[in-house]
């Protein structure tokens, strides 16, 4: 099964990595997409897939806050991740890992190469190295990864994590995803 001239490589991107529409008012550092990124991974032939957004999908594209941008990000960001953390949003929340883990079941039950996942660091909901409480950026994971990576875990799964902010440089930080 698949013998054909696909790489069997993928990688799972959040949402807003190639979606800069989909980010928080007054925090999009692209117009559309992180090109670089994208085109890194492309030109490795490596698949991308692309992670729902818990923010968009649970609060909306406004989330929930139209004058979201009037505050510093840190402090909007603090409290986008205290409405993710409310029960009805944590169901949909788990919606969307389910989700996620069936994508990941399915390519390793069919011996794809997951390369890892690329996270949005400072987001409350994507960053893996740093995410967004008390009204600052911390150390630790965002609830949606925080959430994905207990469940990858919890299944016996080892899929490297890593995330990116708008001033990383890239190239050199998913080097190791290549």
């Amino acid at each position: 099964m698949f013998t054909d001239v696909r790489s069997k490589k993928v990688i799972f991107v959040a949402h807003c990595i190639l979606n800069q529409n989909s980010i928080s008012d007054g925090t999009a550092v692209h117009p559309a997409a992180f090109k670089d990124i994208i085109n890194l991974f492309l030109n490795n032939d490596i698949g991308i897939v692309q992670l729902p957004c818990p923010e968009l999908c649970c609060l909306g594209l406004d989330r929930g806050n139209i004058y979201g941008a009037d505050s510093p990000v840190t402090v909007e960001n603090t409290r986008i991740r205290r409405e993710m953390e409310n029960s009805d949003t944590q169901q949909k929340l788990k919606i969307l890992v389910d989700y996620t883990m069936l994508q990941i079941d399915e390519y390793v039950k069919h011996g794809f190469e997951i390369k890892g996942i690329i996270g949005a660091n400072r987001s409350p909901n994507c960053g893996v190295e740093s995410t967004s409480d008390n009204d600052v950026e911390i150390d630790g994971m965002g609830v949606f990864m925080t959430a994905l990576h207990k469940e990858i875990t919890s299944r016996g799964l080892n899929i490297r994590m890593t995330g990116i902010k708008g001033s990383d440089n890239f190239a050199e930080k998913l080097k190791d995803f290549i």
